[in-house]
């Protein structure tokens, strides 16, 4: 009868300690370096959270082997809702880029919600003879075994878009993998590179001031953005099902308590809301997430669904991160 009134009073003690979160700062690590895409959508997300979720919120910093680093850090860390992931679509490609991961994708987090998804574009050197999709593919088949294709490195999402794009084409090109978007940005427009699939924070710019020529967007629908607007998706200009965007999500140690969880799931959907930082992800070309994927459940499957599409791709091309 003791160990029971114990037992009872002890639960009524968790779920007042829970009722209170957070009474500390909550500290979001970003895997990647400061200033990169990903870290701005992390300090927007902080920003759009600390009202619904009612504390002060850290991003934190934790670069190094394409993201894993940060992301082990999490999972190790204490399950109590203080320290939290921000990731993007290397989440789920980790698991075929690196033979040995220190953490389980599926198994070391809690899933908390996704957060946006930025589209992607093909793009070209100014000097491509090709002026649309069509005269693209035309051209590629033309010079076979001659064709540059740039990215941003390996993991990059440059990288999985063009093993996403020879396969389906199936058309082999040159990969010239850089260190970062930038390089490989000035040596398409230098053309010194042919072409390049890139994330619209990163080609939008070049697009507008008419530097690059665009082909397409790896999205099933045309996008709304108005210097975009007329470009075709890569599934309606005959690659069937082509669909590929970097997507952010919020993650959690596995164990962390369910009253905290839903809280903090509460706060991201009243943060996805909120009018400021839809702005701001529109500015950066991101479409904010606002379907069943901004539930834990949903966002889990959403993932595993992503590994199981990008791990055979990546295992066929035979390049590893490690």
């Amino acid at each position: 009868m003791k160990k029971s009134l114990i037992g009872g009073a002890l639960m009524a003690i968790s779920a007042a300690v829970f009722a209170q979160y957070p009474t500390k700062p909550v500290t979001i690590v970003v895997p990647f370096t400061a200033g990169g895409p990903t870290d701005k959508v992390a300090r927007d997300l902080a920003e759009a959270l600390r009202k619904p979720l009612g504390g002060t919120i850290i991003i934190e910093n934790v670069g190094g082997a394409g993201g894993t680093l940060g992301a082990a850090k999490v999972a190790k860390a204490a399950p109590d809702g203080y320290t939290l992931l921000l990731h993007h679509i290397g989440i789920a490609t980790a698991p075929a880029l690196y033979r040995s991961l220190p953490y389980k994708t599926l198994d070391d987090f809690e899933y908390l919600g996704m957060v946006n998804e930025v589209p992607m574009t093909l793009i070209g050197r100014p000097s491509l003879p090709a002026n649309n999709y069509a005269e693209l593919v035309k051209w590629l088949e033309q010079n076979k075994g001659k064709v540059n294709l740039a990215n941003a490195g390996l993991g990059a999402a440059s990288h999985l878009c063009g093993l996403l794009l020879q396969s389906t084409m199936k058309i082999d090109m040159t990969t010239v993998p850089y260190k970062g978007t930038a390089p490989a940005m000035n040596d398409l427009l230098g053309g010194q590179v042919d072409i390049m699939c890139d994330q619209t924070t990163n080609t939008s710019g070049q697009i507008e001031a008419g530097k690059v020529k665009a082909f397409a967007v790896t999205t099933p629908q045309r996008l709304k953005t108005p210097s975009l607007a007329q470009l075709p998706t890569l599934d309606e200009s005959g690659l069937k099902g082509f669909n590929v965007t970097i997507w952010h999500g919020l993650y959690a140690p596995k164990g962390t308590p369910a009253p905290v969880m839903e809280k903090i799931n509460t706060a991201l959907r009243a943060a996805l809301k909120d009018a400021d930082f839809i702005k701001r992800e529109e500015a950066l070309g991101a479409v904010v997430v606002t379907d069943s994927r901004v539930g834990g459940a949903e966002h889990k499957k959403f993932v595993q669904a992503e590994i199981e599409k990008w791990s055979p791709i990546i295992k066929a091309a035979g390049q590893y991160a490690d």
